[in-house]
């Protein structure tokens, strides 16, 4: 039985040495440059690193990861967890306008973690050299370019004594309603949601054969969980193939991701709801002809709110290419969770359900509550009252509490936080059932067997006494007026007392919306305000306090693109806003 993803590396190097892991799309597009490693190469490239770090004795201390997207990312990654190092997963510098935003990141990595290597790219490396007045977190810190390591080097590799309670890395959260954390993710950890992914996504060893063994094409970043977790590791957990190619290339481009699906012929291919968005703008009638999307079983939609209006405008535009409504794929997950909780069922359409208070729904399907699927193998979820800590019949909406032996084991040197998110306990548990949970701040409830997402708790608005989830207000603004960008909305509510008081003299909270328009709508501002307040007042019975343009690609958001809402609404009240009608600024 294997111990950890090591094992079964090997065990592929041995069985199918020949078999290509990895594909890498040079320049993002399928007819250029192609880089690709097999299962061979990845475990001989694996061990000398390994052996590198090993024969510093730096087994079980920390590494950061600094790669421009491709395959030696991969190599640094798995080589830590093949010589018993910690992995961190880092963002490099990427131009001028990133530099101060990843440097903060840097430092935070370096102090946070007591990082002791940094492994990355040649270039990345040699820009760290001239950043060390900035960084004086690299004064005694190994910086190494893991191509430049011989692969002879391979052959004195040990295997490290691991594990499943030992930590293979840490994962930094995203940070969407605070500063991000180092989530200890262990080998056990590991391979229980990797066994999770492959039973709700359906991927056992015959339909990947079936696949010619094409399992994943992915674009998401590897320094996230979600690119990291799923397409890269669980690719190496079954022994597949994979495409991938850089996030940068395919916002620049958002055609390549279908085109690549098309030519690949991929068991599996997803992303967050805005990338199908990106999509459907970019759906030409000559383009929807050109592809072949037929194969396509798993279209997975994760990480920021599924909306059923995408769902279904997805599948109308791409059915002329073979599309199947049955392959959206909605899931739920996070990274103390390891990635995935919960995932539709394989060739079954997504539920959706109008249930009150979920979502403002007006008779429209386009506004109903989208099912994120069904509990993965072993996993628990419990809805429980936040405040109360008392489970809540199902059907009611409250925090999502999650179980189960891909619950990470806590924060990185942050005993109180662990406590606190990893080591919650109900006031009544069911007999038989006492246990720890995880507590995750997402909303949501059950139906059905299905877990249902509908915001997250430090986000939920009370405003004259009622809950209003932001998303719901969002999702009301963007259907308003097809000149707000779909997923780049951000809603919140201002206390009018404590801000000086509103007009008339009424205190409270009050909701304020910030949205993003392309700058040739501009002239429209004042007709796309009136519309989102009338369309925010008829579907929540709300008095706006305030509505604003933004210029596109300036609203705040993580590094797996949620929307940050706390940062946007500092935004806000400092007035460093991009809106329209000024000059744009990032």
């Amino acid at each position: 039985m294997a111990r950890s993803l090591i094992d079964l590396m090997a065990a592929h190097a041995s069985n199918h040495p020949q078999r290509t892991a990895y594909r890498y799309l040079v320049s993002g597009d399928s007819d250029g440059e192609v880089q690709d490693i097999s299962y061979a190469r990845l475990a001989g490239r694996s061990r000398a690193i390994a052996a590198w770090l090993q024969d510093r004795g730096l087994s079980g201390a920390r590494a950061i990861l600094l790669y421009p997207p491709g395959l030696e990312f991969i190599c640094g990654y798995l080589g830590c967890l093949s010589a018993g190092v910690v992995a961190v997963p880092g963002v490099p510098p990427q131009g001028r306008s990133q530099n101060h935003r990843a440097l903060t990141r840097m430092k935070r990595l370096i102090a946070d973690a007591d990082a002791k290597v940094i492994l990355g790219g040649r270039d990345v490396v040699a820009a760290l050299g001239t950043m060390a007045e900035h960084l004086p977190e690299l004064d005694g810190i190994t910086r190494v370019v893991t191509e430049d390591i011989p692969d002879d080097l391979a052959g004195s590799w040990r295997e490290p004594d691991l594990t499943a309670d030992s930590v293979a890395f840490l994962q930094y959260t995203s940070g969407s309603t605070s500063a991000p954390r180092g989530v200890m993710v262990t080998h056990g950890n590991l391979l229980d949601n990797e066994r999770v992914i492959a039973e709700r996504m359906g991927h056992t060893p015959d339909a990947i054969a079936a696949y010619d063994n094409e399992l994943f094409v992915s674009w998401l970043p590897v320094y996230h969980d979600m690119g990291l977790i799923g397409p890269v590791l669980n690719t190496v957990y079954m022994g597949a193939t994979s495409t991938l190619f850089s996030p940068l290339h395919f916002l620049q481009r958002p055609t390549r991701w279908l085109t690549a699906v098309s030519r690949f012929q991929p068991h599996t291919s997803g992303a967050p709801n805005f990338a199908f968005e990106l999509s459907l703008k970019h759906a030409t009638p000559d383009f929807v002809d050109g592809l072949d999307l037929s194969r396509w079983r798993v279209a997975f939609n994760g990480a920021e709110p599924v909306r059923a209006a995408t769902l279904r405008r997805f599948t109308e535009t791409f059915a002329p290419a073979g599309f199947r409504h049955e392959a959206h794929y909605p899931c739920y997950g996070l990274a103390e969770a390891t990635l995935m909780v919960s995932g539709s069922t394989v060739d079954a359409p997504p539920v959706l359900v109008e249930a009150s208070g979920t979502a403002p729904h007006g008779g429209s399907a386009d506004a109903a509550a989208v099912g994120s699927g069904r509990l993965g193998p072993g996993m628990t979820v419990v809805i429980a009252d936040p405040e109360l800590r008392e489970g809540l019949p199902e059907g009611e909406v409250g925090e999502i509490w999650v179980g189960g032996a891909s619950v990470a084991k806590g924060y990185w040197r942050n005993a109180l936080a662990t406590r606190e998110t990893f080591r919650a306990t109900l006031t009544d548990p069911p007999v038989g059932q006492e246990r720890r949970f995880l507590r995750t701040g997402d909303l949501g409830f059950l139906r059905d067997g299905e877990l249902f997402v509908t915001g997250r708790l430090k986000d939920l608005m009370v405003i004259d006494g009622r809950n209003h989830y932001p998303q719901d207000l969002e999702l009301s603004a963007e259907m308003s007026h097809p000149a707000l960008r779909p997923g780049c909305t951000a809603a919140f509510s201002l206390d009018t007392a404590a801000e000086g008081g509103a007009e008339g003299g009424v205190g409270g909270e009050q909701p304020v919306l910030v949205a993003e328009v392309a700058p040739e709508d501009a002239g429209e501002a004042e007709k796309i305000i009136d519309t989102v307040r009338g369309a925010i007042g008829e579907a929540h019975g709300l008095a706006v306090r305030d509505v604003v343009l933004i210029h596109p690609g300036t609203i705040p958001k993580t590094s797996s693109g949620k929307i940050q809402r706390n940062a946007t609404r500092a935004a806000y009240l400092d007035g460093s806003l991009s809106v329209v009608g000024t000059p744009a600024t990032t």
